[in-house]
């Protein structure tokens, strides 16, 4: 996630001045979000699954799914401008406590597991100079990695925060090396070798199988699409926030499937599968030789340190605000002289040095992550299409100006849900069981929270919902230790 600075001009009229976000700084947030780690591991990760074919299909799925997706947010803006904090507040409007406590869970440990990718892809571009780091899942890459968590907690802990010239100097180094890329790929085309990886190699399977497989890799690019929305009381005009939403959405998804396409015009498929990740660095020494592996190392070094420390700040801020809304504990509420919400904080670097050592028990360190980042996003994502569509066909769908618009959001959030849906079917059982692994024990802060407030600990639908998750965690549990499903 991206902080973006807030426009000078905003604060003009009398009294305290307000952060007031215009247009162009909401779309930026929307697309610093969701430009990280993940668009320079997109070749390998689409060529272990697909051929051009099969990619086609799947960016035009997660085109259409996650333009849907946007759409939704935009709606959810306008129609519950009251909801000010995104995903988690749609959920809990919508279904509940539980299930919203559940969603700012889900979400939070989402952030927490994807910026372990970072530390993991971090060592693995290094590990191209010194092979002790390996993939970046062996011991040393891990002592590292939980090095770098804690010093970034420290530094965060000390009230260090983006700074305006730090923003750019990330922005550019995310930008700069993609699009360099991108063009340097097409001079470099080889119609011969994309034709020939058309239809996908022998490993491939099925096309259905081919695009399912792919389905995780293009979730985890487009986390952040839900930026605006997170920052939404902030903006100038409420209607800014849909929009930022759409273009940024627009800007990033061409970056993406470009990246992705080219690729298959440089090198056979089964020797991009092969590479190390980043993989956007091989195809490019591919083309032009080593300084083309350097020059993405490094800007995706630059791009990802900054990624992670927005985005530690952004999971942090999210336990924080749930707290304050006294859907966690107090404790987690709690604050520094300078504002740095301390104990949200360090469970949030606590979970991601976790997820950093059971990376290596995993046959490949920077998918599991990535896999299990999208999983834990997808029920806080589904929860909010489905809230449009409650909204959409409910007795507020009678307040809209036309008929027409209600349809038209109607089909937008059903379109949302079914998407989301199947990308839970798509992760596959394995990834929601590991899931349910992570959100079980995370009752034991609902608990805590509706003590504090002296409050019934579970209705009865909660209880349901409570003993349904337990029981998955346990045979997640059981199904890891007995070797039925592997990391």
């Amino acid at each position: 996630m991206s902080h973006a600075d807030t426009d000078p001009g905003a604060s003009t009229s009398k009294g305290p001045p307000a952060a007031k976000l215009t247009l162009l700084t909401l779309t930026a947030m929307v697309v610093g979000s969701m430009v990280g780690a993940g668009v320079f591991s997109l070749p390998r990760r689409f060529a272990e699954e697909t051929g051009v074919a099969g990619a086609l299909i799947a960016w035009a799925i997660a085109g259409v799914g996650m333009l849907m997706l946007a759409f939704v947010f935009q709606t959810l803006a306008v129609r519950r401008p009251d909801l000010d904090a995104g995903v988690y507040a749609y959920a809990k409007a919508g279904f509940g406590e539980y299930l919203g406590f559940f969603s700012a869970f889900g979400y939070w440990a989402s952030a927490c597991v994807g910026n372990v990718t970072y530390w993991v892809l971090i060592m693995s571009t290094i590990g191209a100079l010194a092979p002790a780091l390996g993939d970046g899942d062996t011991a040393l890459a891990i002592v590292l990695s939980s090095a770098g968590l804690w010093g970034f907690f420290l530094l965060v802990r000390r009230g260090v925060k983006e700074a305006a010239a730090i923003n750019r100097i990330v922005t550019a180094a995310k930008i700069v090396p993609i699009v360099i890329f991108v063009i340097l790929a097409l001079f470099y085309f080889r119609p011969s070798v994309f034709a020939d990886n058309f239809g996908g190699a022998d490993y491939a399977g099925s096309l259905f199988n081919q695009v399912r497989g792919t389905m995780l890799a293009t979730v985890f690019v487009f986390l952040g699409v839900e930026g605006a929305s997170v920052y939404s009381r902030h903006a100038k005009r409420r209607e800014d926030v849909g929009r930022a939403t759409i273009l940024g959405f627009l800007s990033v998804f061409a970056i993406f499937a470009s990246v992705t396409i080219v690729s298959y015009g440089i090198m056979p498929m089964e020797e991009i599968a092969a590479l190390r990740q980043p993989s956007m660095a091989g195809v490019l020494e591919a083309a032009v030789g080593t300084w083309g592996e350097v020059f993405v190392s490094v800007g995706l070094i630059v791009s990802v340190l900054g990624a992670y420390l927005a985005w530690t700040l952004m999971a942090a801020e999210v336990l924080f605000v749930a707290a304050q809304d006294k859907d966690m504990p107090r404790f987690l509420g709690r604050s520094s002289g300078d504002d740095v919400p301390v104990p949200a904080l360090l469970m949030t670097t606590a979970l991601s040095q976790i997820v950093l050592i059971v990376t290596a028990f995993s046959d490949d360190a920077f998918n599991f992550a990535l896999d299990l980042t999208s999983s834990l996003s997808l029920i806080p994502f589904l929860l909010a299409a489905a809230f449009a569509v409650k909204i959409a066909l409910g007795p507020q769908a009678q307040r809209t100006v036309t008929g027409q618009t209600t349809r038209r959001e109607a089909v937008v959030a059903v379109l949302a849900t079914l998407y989301t849906a199947f990308l839970l079917y798509a992760a596959g059982l394995k990834f929601v069981l590991v899931s349910l692994i992570l959100y079980a024990p995370s009752t034991v802060l609902f608990i805590k929270a509706r003590r504090e407030q002296h409050r019934r600990l579970f209705f009865p639908a909660e209880a349901a919902m409570c003993a349904v998750t337990i029981a998955g965690a346990v045979l997640g549990v059981l199904a890891l230790a007995l070797g039925w499903i592997e990391l």
